[in-house]
């Protein structure tokens, strides 16, 4: 999952070599990716009214459907 989000959001933006992620469990077992852009890269991803980055929650949704886990996408400045 980390992997394709990676490949996603590198894809969007102008500086792809300063995308990172950091991915951590909660105590109920959610898995959380949270993503660092470049300044000035998090409007690319996060879209018109936050389309873009609706659209990559579903696709990782989608992904994680198979681990019967719930994982979330968070944008960090």
């Amino acid at each position: 999952m980390e992997d394709l989000l990676l490949f996603l959001a590198r894809g969007l933006v102008d500086d792809p070599d300063a995308v990172e992620i950091e991915s951590f469990e909660e105590d109920d077992g959610t898995v959380v990716l949270e993503l660092s852009l470049a300044e000035g890269d998090a409007g690319k991803v996060i879209g018109r009214r936050g389309a873009t980055v609706g659209a990559l929650r579903s696709v990782i949704r989608a992904c994680s459907a198979g681990d019967a886990r719930r994982v979330l996408v968070d944008i960090v400045d």
